[in-house]
């Protein structure tokens, strides 16, 4: 893809993002992960419980992309044809097998299944082969589906066997948890308005044709290459610590990162890409906490990055004290002076290839700071 051709489908899918995530109350997460489902044309998975903006967030996805939307509530009594939809009597009687699919699950573009695991057999197999082939191998016939992405919640992970298939067949998970207190305020804010004048319907931000021309980006505009080395060391990590990624996923996973780089504005795959892990290794519910926190260890993520800043900022509020009360030609004002260049150099290395506006300004504060304490080190020092 030629660069102008990839910077018109970033700005697209920026602006995609922040319209997705604008209405609602610190969902930006939720927003990012339908995203990098939808422009990877992979299916999403909500976990958690009801009232948290799931159905919301997708149909306002559909709504930006002016997508066919098909929505449904999954019980175990659920029917092939409440999905499919009936058969069409006139045309058996002539002896050809045919459903009616206006407004049901094959003519939909994204489509969003609450209760998804709460699917019987017979369900089931026609979802698995949707969700794999874009196909309902339904009786006599195959219907080709329109289907793009699904996005389904659940409140559980599926522990029965049989619903092992479907479960892999999401490569983004995300756990949806109930906003904090801190959120409180505005989400009540947020709740009146709605309750006073409903959802604001969206206006489309690109189509069909746009969001695969943003698939197409992610498979070929995206150098997920430089990041190789540092994603095997990371799956090697996992499987160490009882985390197994299979070989399908694996390489489903390259496709995640290019996405995620492509929605930060870039052509070429970061450490910090590889974030993505998050939603697409963790299988239990214990195991989104615990994979988030080996990824802080092992990437250069935001958080990680802000956590070492501070707890270094925090220290030259110690080592400022020190070297202000040194009197002058205190030898220990030559060990301060070759820590503080060693702590710039970390803070340089620890910001190389970032271009996050919040790490970038408090880096920069640190850096003069440093350059102050050296300064005066050596002032004291008589240098």
């Amino acid at each position: 893809m030629q660069k102008h051709g990839l910077d018109e489908v970033v700005k697209s899918v920026s602006l995609l993002y922040n319209e997705l995530k604008a209405p609602f109350v610190n969902r930006d997460e939720e927003a990012k992960v339908l995203v990098l489902a939808l422009i990877t044309r992979e299916h999403a998975l909500l976990l958690g419980e009801p009232g948290t903006a799931k159905s919301a967030l997708a149909r306002r996805l559909a709504s930006l992309v002016k997508a066919r939307f098909f929505k449904y509530l999954l019980t175990r009594y659920t029917e092939p044809s409440e999905l499919l939809g009936p058969l069409d009597i006139r045309a058996l009687k002539e002896g050809e097998y045919r459903r009616i699919v206006r407004g049901k699950l094959p003519e939909a573009e994204i489509a969003f299944l609450d209760e998804i695991f709460n699917a019987n057999s017979a369900v089931l197999n026609s979802l698995l082969s949707i969700m794999q082939e874009r196909i309902v191998y339904d009786g006599y016939s195959e219907i080709k589906t329109n289907l793009w992405t699904i996005i389904a919640a659940s409140n559980n992970v599926p522990e029965e066997q049989e619903l092992q298939a479907l479960y892999d067949r999401f490569l983004f998970r995300h756990r949806v948890e109930p906003l904090p207190p801190e959120y409180w305020d505005p989400l009540l804010e947020a709740a009146w308005n709605i309750e006073r004048s409903g959802y604001e319907s969206p206006s489309p931000v690109m189509d069909l044709e746009g969001v695969k021309r943003a698939y197409e980006a992610v498979l070929t505009g995206v150098d997920v290459f430089t990041i190789k080395d540092k994603l095997i060391k990371i799956f090697m990590v996992l499987d160490d610590k009882g985390f197994h990624v299979t070989d399908r996923r694996k390489g489903k996973i390259l496709k995640a990162i290019a996405a995620h780089a492509l929605l930060e504005g870039r052509s070429q795959a970061m450490e910090q890409d590889l974030v993505v892990l998050k939603y697409t290794v963790p299988r239990d519910p214990e195991d989104f906490e615990k994979i988030n926190t080996i990824l802080m260890e092992e990437l250069k993520t935001k958080d990680r990055i802000l956590r070492e800043l501070n707890a270094i900022a925090s220290n030259l509020d110690s080592t400022t004290d020190i070297i202000d009360k040194a009197a002058s030609f205190d030898p220990r004002l030559i060990d301060y002076y070759r820590s503080l260049k060693s702590t710039k150099t970390k803070v340089q290395s620890l910001v190389e290839g970032i271009d996050d506006p919040e790490i970038i300004r408090l880096a920069s504060e640190i850096m003069e700071k440093i350059d102050y304490l050296i300064d005066k080190a050596l002032s004291k020092l008589n240098v």
